[in-house]
Order: C-alpha cells, then structure tokens, then sequence
C-alpha cells in the first residue's frame, strides 16, 4: 500500500533526520511545534508509528518505559546512560559477524537485531567522580 505524502511527516522525519539524540514523541512534537504549532501530538505520534512501521527509522525500547526514535536506520548499537538517560550510537565492528553467528546457531529467520548496552556516558561518569571526591 502506497501512504501518500504529508508535509507533517516529512518534518518530523527531518527534525529526526537532525538529530543524534534519540528524541522521544514529546521531545519531537515540543520542537516540531516550535515552527508548525498546528501540529498536535496525536499527528506526531501516528507518523512516528508509519515512519517506524515502514522502516524508515527505527523505534528504540530502552527500558525506560518511553519509545526513543531513531532516524539511523543502519545496523548499529546503543548506549543508554542510566544517569542521565541519554541514547547514543554506538558503532562496533564485531556488529556483523553477532548478526551472523546468531543466524547459524537459530533454527529460525533472524530479521533484525538490536543489542543496547548500559552504563554511565562520559559526563555522569564525571560528575560521580567529582561527588565522590567531596564525600571523601
């Protein structure tokens, strides 16, 4: 089924286009808003979900309860800082031979993979540091 186009999601997918944050729906409608303040948040999550659904950007789950959105949609890896919260890319080389020794070792179709990895992003890491250093 051809989705006939829509200025509205032409935005949104090139606001995400701009980013390397992983905005979440309400971070993309708070600034899409900004320039089109006709736009609702029900329109931005409906292109979000055609936009994921199609494979045009890819839905991030995170574990923090929100959808994170993702307009790379490369094969590639992510670290998500349990400080602050932030997602970021996160290339590997070994990337591609987990994708394809996980299709040997399974009986079944692997389509697509999505490997997250947790921690503290440089700038947390810092700030522990330094509270630790004042509580020494």
């Amino acid at each position: 089924m051809t989705v006939k186009y829509s200025r509205q999601r032409q935005v949104i997918y090139d606001f995400l286009m701009s980013r390397k944050d992983h905005p979440t729906a309400d971070v993309v409608y708070r600034n899409v808003r900004q320039e089109h303040p006709n736009i609702s948040l029900g329109t931005v999550y409906r292109n979000l979900t055609l936009l994921a659904d199609r494979g045009a950007i890819q839905r991030l789950q995170v574990g923090d309860g929100v959808d994170h959105f993702d307009a790379d949609v490369s094969q590639h890896c992510h670290f998500v800082c349990s400080g602050c919260g932030s997602v970021t890319d996160l290339q590997l080389d070994c990337l591609k031979d987990m994708l394809a020794d996980a299709r040997r070792k399974f009986s079944g179709r692997i389509e697509r993979q999505s490997t997250c990895f947790y921690g503290l992003c440089g700038n947390c890491l810092g700030k522990s540091v330094d509270i630790s250093e004042e509580n020494a």
